[in-house]
């Protein structure tokens, strides 16, 4: 996906969807097209797997108050 954001991603996937869907398309074009999709659908569900991360480094502190945790990107859970 290169330098692409998140919502270009997630753009250029529903157009491949919609070119699909169609259903116009000869074999070897829907077949490219099924690939690139795949690509970018594995490397957007790594981007909000990422995002789901940090959202869940919120934490409640022993006084009930929310806190943040620090991030690091290397850890694995």
């Amino acid at each position: 996906m290169a330098e692409q954001k998140f919502e270009a991603g997630m753009k250029r996937l529903e157009e491949i969807v919609a070119k699909m869907e169609a259903g116009d398309l000869p074999l070897d074009d829907s077949l490219k097209l099924f690939e690139e999709g795949i690509k970018l659908s594995r490397t957007l569900n790594k981007t909000l797997e990422t995002a789901e991360r940090k959202v869940e480094m919120l934490v409640r502190g022993a006084d009930g108050g929310l806190g943040t945790v620090p991030f690091d990107e290397g850890e694995e859970e």
